[in-house]
């Protein structure tokens, strides 16, 4: 099959829109910030150390960002397992890249680690994180996109 023709949404591969780029981000990062936001604040809320609370967090922030796209999927009538198969497919390299960033931020700011949840810099590390995550992860979704990957798969059961 030749997939520089295959049909994507109108679009062949390669001609992925910014706009498409920009919404698939915002949706991989609003689960991503839910599930970081509540790990960071239970981790914090209860004195654990930087790395538990980070573990939380990121995984909390993977399981946000699959849940968006698997009840998506479900309610377009997929069933489970192919379902999380298409939100693992979607979601995968977008949410890495995002949680790769977005942590490499908090972990680089300093003091950003051992501020409380009352602290300006636990907010500003971790909301300015979001943003530079958002900035680097919307090309590679445009570039996934384009291609037939990530986000890409759950628009065919839309």
């Amino acid at each position: 099959m030749d997939h520089s023709t295959h049909d994507h949404g109108g679009r062949p591969h390669g001609t992925a829109t910014w706009g498409t780029a920009v919404k698939a981000t915002l949706h991989c990062l609003t689960g991503c910030a839910i599930g970081e936001i509540l790990g960071m604040v239970i981790g914090t809320a209860l004195g654990w150390g930087n790395v538990p609370t980070m573990v939380l967090a990121i995984g909390l922030a993977f399981l946000f960002g699959y849940s968006f796209t698997l009840f998506a999927v479900l309610r377009a009538g997929l069933g489970l397992g192919a379902a999380i198969r298409v939100a693992l497919a979607a979601d995968t390299v977008s949410i890495t890249v995002m949680e790769l960033v977005d942590n490499a931020i908090i972990a680089l700011t300093p003091g950003a680690m051992d501020a409380h949840l009352t602290d300006g810099l636990f907010w500003s590390a971790l909301l300015g994180g979001f943003t530079v995550a958002f900035l680097i992860t919307t090309p590679v979704n445009k570039w996934m996109i384009g291609r037939g990957k990530g986000h890409a798969v759950v628009h065919a059961h839309h």
